[in-house]
């Protein structure tokens, strides 16, 4: 069953955050595969949310590959293409390293330090 929570003071945009609770809770299994979504209209309504958001989020998600719609029945979560979650897992990793180096560089640190902070972490 999928969980969504909006915080209604973020600044990401209530779609974005909506796809990636729907993305994660996909990537972390906790929606499983073949899982059928709330329509598109009843995730409007518990989410008291426009019909045009929760459209653009199941549009989003489905042209990413991470559900499926299937004529008259609704939306599913697609079967598990494990070369595109790797994909997407190293995607999102390269974008949060990145993150890393431009915030230690910004603090002053060396590549040295930086490295070093990133296998301290990974020691954790």
């Amino acid at each position: 069953m999928i969980n969504i929570v909006i915080k209604n003071r973020s600044d990401v945009p209530i779609y974005e955050q909506i796809e990636e609770q729907i993305r994660s809770q996909i990537l972390t299994g906790r929606a499983e595969e073949n899982e059928q979504l709330p329509s598109i209209r009843q995730l409007a309504r518990d989410l008291k949310i426009s019909v045009i958001t929760t459209t653009r989020v199941y549009n989003d998600l489905a042209e990413d590959g991470f559900i499926i719609s299937v004529a008259g029945k609704g939306y599913f979560v697609a079967p598990k293409n494990n070369e595109l979650l790797r994909e997407r897992m190293l995607y999102e990793m390269e974008a949060a390293i990145d993150k890393v180096v431009e915030n230690g560089r910004n603090a002053g640190l060396s590549d040295e330090e930086i490295i070093s902070f990133v296998r301290k972490f990974m020691e954790e």
